[in-house]
C-alpha cells in the first residue's frame, strides 16, 4: 500500500504553466476591478469628511449666533459668524480667515475653505466657486 502511494506522490510534478498563467490572469482582473473601486471608497470618504466639518462649522455658528456673538446687519436681515468667532464653538476644526456662516432670512451658508478640495462631482455640484454651500445642500450630501 505505502509502495503505491509513493509512486503516485513521485509521480506528481507540481503545476503547470499554463495552470500558473490561467491564476495569474484571473488575479490580475480581480485586481483591475478591486483598485478603481476602493480608490473611490477612499474618495468617497475624504469628501463626506470635509462635509462633516462643514457640518460641525455650521453647528458652532449657530451655537455662537445664539450666544449674540455673531454680527448682525438690520438692514439686510444676515448675520455673519466668522472665523475668530466660531472658533471658540468648535475643537478639532481649523478654520482659516474668509471661514464664515451666514444666515440670511432663515437659510444658513457656510464658506468653508477646505470645500474646495471636495473631488466627488455628485458633492462638488451643490457647493458653489466660492466654496460655500447651503445648510440644505450640506445635509442632502450627508445623507448620500
Amino acid at each position: 500500500m505505502f509502495k503505491k502511494i509513493k509512486k503516485r506522490v513521485k509521480n506528481e510534478k507540481g503545476l503547470t504553466l499554463i495552470e500558473l498563467l490561467a491564476v495569474v490572469v484571473i488575479l490580475a482582473i480581480v485586481a483591475a476591478i478591486a483598485v478603481p473601486s476602493i480608490g473611490n471608497i477612499i474618495n468617497n470618504s475624504r469628501d463626506k469628511a470635509i462635509l462633516a466639518e462643514a457640518s460641525n462649522v455650521l453647528a458652532a455658528a449657530k451655537l455662537a449666533h445664539i450666544d449674540n456673538k455673531c454680527t448682525t446687519v438690520t438692514a439686510t436681515a444676515t448675520t455673519t459668524c466668522n472665523a475668530g468667532v466660531i472658533d471658540p464653538y468648535l475643537d478639532g476644526v481649523a478654520l482659516v480667515t474668509g471661514d464664515q456662516a451666514v444666515l440670511s432670512g432663515s437659510t444658513w451658508t457656510v464658506t468653508y475653505a477646505k470645500l474646495a478640495n471636495i473631488v466627488g462631482s455628485d458633492y462638488k455640484a451643490n457647493v458653489s466657486n466660492a466654496n460655500a454651500i447651503t445648510e440644505e445642500n450640506l445635509n442632502l450630501n450627508l445623507k448620500k
